[in-house]
Parts: C-alpha cells; structure tokens; sequence
C-alpha cells in the first residue's frame, strides 16, 4: 500500500505523455545537486508524493473499513462473559445464608446439606422444622462462565446499509480518479509555467543586453559630439524601465519552481540554500489539434469520474432512504450459547452447574410519535439534492469543457497572429537602428521598436503557455487525461460489471434511460 499510487500509474496508460518535452541532458541531479524533471518524470513523481492523491488513497481504505463494519451487523456475533468473586469468610458467617442474624452462643438448628462428587444429596436422619445452610459450609469463591451467540434473523435497515456502503466505496474510488486527473492537469500547467517563465527572462536579458549596447552606442556619440546629452539620458531611462521587468521574470521563475516541487511534494533541502528546487528539461511545444466541440462534450459526460461519483452519491442516497424505510420494521434477532456456574459449596471445577440457552428476540416499533417517518422525510430530501447536484454537475462539465474549448481557440489564433508579428517586430527593431546609423532615423524609432519586439515576443510565449495549459484543462474536462482498469487495490467498482456508472446523455442521476430519449426510441 506505500507505493500504491505508484502501482494505479503503471495501470494507467497516460495520454499527452509523448510531447516535444523530453529534451536531452542528465535527469537525475546536476552538479549543483539540482534535480532535473521532464515532463514524464515530473508526473510519475507527483503520482507517488503528492499528498492530495495519498489522502484520497487513504478515502477508499477507509470505505474500504466501512464496508467491513456495517456488513459486520449481518454476521453472528460471539461473546464470552464471565465473572469471579472472593468473599471474606468472615463476613458470610455474621449472617445465614437466608440473611437471618444468629444469635452468639446459641446455634441455630441446621440441616447440612453437601453434593458429593457424583452429585447425590444426603440428608441427616432428623430434618428440622426450618431447613438451612450455614454460612460457614459456604463457598467463599464462586465464578460463572458464559458464551452467547447472536445473530441478526431480520430488519429493514441493514442491507440496505451494506448496499450503500459499496456505493460509498465507489464514490471514494472515483473521488480518486477525478483528484488523479487534476493533479496531471496541474503538473503540466505548473512544468509549463516554469518553462514559460525561464523563455520570458531569456526575453528580458535580450531586451536589457539590446538597450545596454544602445546606451553604450549614444554614449560613443555623445562624446564625440553628434547626438546631444537627451539621448544619453533617454537610453538610459529605457534601460532602467527596462531592468525591473527581468527582475520581476526571475522572481517568477523561482516561484514557479517552488510551487512545482510542492506539487511534486519534494521537501525543503536546507543544504541547498538559495538554490532552486528542481530545473524542468523541456521546451514549449506547439501541437495544434482539431477538436469537435459536441463529440468532446458527450466524451466529457461519459468518462469524467466527476460524475461518475456524482452517480454513486446519489445510488448511496437512495439506499439511505430504504434504512430510513426499515425503521418500520421489526426487528428479530436469535441467540445460543452455553454457561458454567460454580457449586455453592466448593469452588472445585468438578462441581459446577452448567446447561445451554436459547432464545429469540424480537422488537417492532409500533408507535414512535413520527420519529421514522422524520427520519424518511430527511432522507428523501437528501436524495432529491443529491440528484440536483447531479444535473448541476453534468452542466459544471459541460461549461468546463467549453471554457477550454474557448481557450483553445483564443490562444491558437493567438499564436498564429504573433509568430508573423515577431518576425515583423525583428525587422522594425533592424530598420529603426539601420535608420539610425544612416542619420535618417531618431532614437526614439530604435526604442519604441525594442519595446514593440519584446511584447509580441512575451505575447507570444504567454499564448503558447496559455494553448498547453488549455489543452491539459481539456483532456482533464473530457476526461482524456488518463485511460483506467477498472480496478483499484482489489476493488472493482459496479462498472466493470453493469451499467450502474453510464453517465451519457441519456441518462438521468439514477442512470436510467431518460424518459423523452425512450420515447423518441420507441417512436422509430
């Protein structure tokens, strides 16, 4: 079970896995002690560490001990009693064994009585009027030993119980896989925030190394007096607008970072000190896909976990509808057992009493005063919630499935409109320094240029960055991110085995056929 998260990747065939991210070089430490992830890695080692997908992990072994409590209330139940006390001689002779105080000096007459080791009983010869046992010939140890069995014969409410106890175990092993889903889509977003992030200060120390030579340039000019002190000025505030935004994308860089290996779940080193946590190996791919938006939104309905668990909570409703049902029931329950009983006498183990009992028991609630009939009513309401928050759902995943649809097709179109406007900034940044050095152009022509080809380059990585993180959302929303075995830790849920978990379209919250999809059927 401690590298069971691991054993669910190795059953799962991840999709999205084989992109231009795996570039080469050492991945397991570098020589600063670094250590370096792809995309790949960076995956399989959130699977093992993250602490969310443990924690839903350890959701299903606790359903896992629900299922093993309640169905216990159908089994028989054996328990073993028992009981041993020691009196002080002392105190049993102050009283006769009928609780009547004797009278020092003169005894009571007394019939003495003893069982022998057959059992037979003798009398004395003269019996008197008032038989007795004295305290002295009794035991001052007496002890009793029981076993009883129980078992349930009948009631309205445990099975139904048991029943719901498997839809509880479902809903964790889908919370599961839905966590699982998110937390690939997270660690793609989150690798490719950081490559982003690393392209954005190679983007700002182009722009500071192309305004630090048109400082150094205007200076040359200055001092050999062809271009006035302004000049010398202006390029120099450029550059120092300029410094602040590389500052800013290092800073986001290291955050970036950070937040990666927490999602990793990589613990603090303090041995590295300022050093990064991790260095991602990959660059920005680009892979346009064609997608149809209505197809993607019934793959969504009929593979999102989301509602799968959605599904189960509303079938574990229902059975708490039929317990709270059984509480107009009766109640039966039988029980056997045997029991030992020490002799008054001696507390010899040879000389006890001992017999087998049996018997049935049974209760039904006649007149509560309508606490069953709240109890229904309670559970009832309950259900029709849950099965609004079903159809919520089924619109949650289809408002998420176009969202990302919408951002898909922003960030592609996007991308096409800056890699021409790059190309085109380039040129303008040549044109305006090669009109410059021909003393047709200002300087101002060279700075605003600069500044136009460091946006369309940031436009463009931010697109790029904003297409992938889409397209990971996507395959999460259409529940594309990972194909499963239906299987989990020996568990198999009702949907290796029936239609109990179709969420389609034509389905309602209980997974049932709709009604106005049946008819349109029949009609044809």
């Amino acid at each position: 079970m401690q590298k069971l998260a691991l054993r669910i990747f190795l059953g799962v065939l991840m999709l999205g896995f084989a992109q231009p991210v795996r570039a080469g070089g050492e991945t397991s430490s570098s020589s600063r002690g670094v250590r370096k992830f792809t995309l790949d890695q960076a995956i399989q080692t959130a699977l093992q560490r993250n602490p969310t997908l443990l924690i839903a992990e350890r959701e299903i072994e606790r359903t896992k001990g629900v299922i093993i409590q309640v169905r216990a209330e159908a089994l028989p139940h054996i328990t073993v009693s028992g009981s041993y006390t020691w009196t002080d001689p002392n105190l049993a002779r102050s009283t006769s064994i009928f609780g009547t105080p004797t009278t020092t000096g003169t005894p009571a007459p007394v019939v003495a009585s003893q069982r022998s080791q057959e059992g037979n009983v003798q009398s004395l010869a003269t019996p008197t009027p008032t038989p007795g046992i004295s305290a002295a010939q009794q035991s001052d140890i007496s002890y009793n030993i029981r076993v009883t069995g129980t078992q349930l014969i009948f009631n309205g409410t445990t099975l139904p119980a048991i029943r719901g106890t498997f839809f509880q175990r479902d809903s964790a092993y889908f919370a599961f896989r839905n966590v699982l889903d998110q937390l690939i889509s997270t660690v793609k977003t989150q690798f490719y925030q950081v490559v982003v992030d690393k392209a954005l200060i190679g983007v700002q120390e182009e722009s500071v190394h192309l305004l630090e030579t048109q400082l150094k340039d205007q200076q040359n000019r200055f001092e050999a007096g062809t271009v006035p002190r302004f000049n010398v000025l202006q390029a120099e505030v450029a550059l120092y607008n300029q410094i602040p935004q590389l500052i800013a994308a290092k800073n986001n860089y290291r955050i970036a970072q950070l937040t990666l290996a927490k999602t990793l779940g990589l613990d603090f080193d303090p041995r590295r000190g300022e050093k990064p946590p991790l260095e991602v190996v990959g660059e920005m791919p680009y892979n346009p896909r064609e997608i149809l938006l209505v197809d993607a939104i019934e793959l969504g309905k009929q593979r999102r976990p989301f509602l799968k668990q959605a599904r189960a909570n509303v079938l574990n409703q229902i059975e708490q509808v039929h317990v709270a049902l059984g509480g107009f029931l009766p109640t039966i329950d039988a029980t056997g057992g045997g029991e030992w009983v020490s002799s008054p006498f001696n507390s010899s183990f040879h000389d006890i009493s001992k017999g087998w009992i049996a018997g049935v028991t049974g209760s039904w609630p006649i007149w509560d005063s309508g606490q069953v009939y709240g109890q229904v009513k309670q559970q009832r309401a309950l259900l029709s919630e849950s099965k609004i928050t079903y159809d919520d759902d089924v619109r949650q995943v289809e408002l998420e499935i176009q969202t990302a649809y919408s951002n898909l097709l922003q960030n592609r179109e996007l991308i096409q409109s800056q890699e021409k406007n790059v190309e085109q900034a380039e040129e303008a940044v040549r044109l305006a320094k090669a009109r410059l050095d021909a003393g047709a152009g200002v300087q101002l022509d060279v700075l605003n240029a600069q500044v136009q080809l460091t946006t369309a380059e940031s436009t463009r990585l931010q697109a790029l960055f904003g297409y992938n993180s889409s397209l990971a959302e996507f395959d999460r929303a259409t529940g594309a991110q990972s194909v499963y075995t239906e299987s989990f830790n020996g568990i198999a849920p009702h949907a290796t085995r029936s239609r109990t978990y179709q969420t389609g379209s034509d389905r309602d919250a209980e997974g049932r056929r709709k009604e106005s999809l049946r008819r349109e059927s029949l009609s044809k």
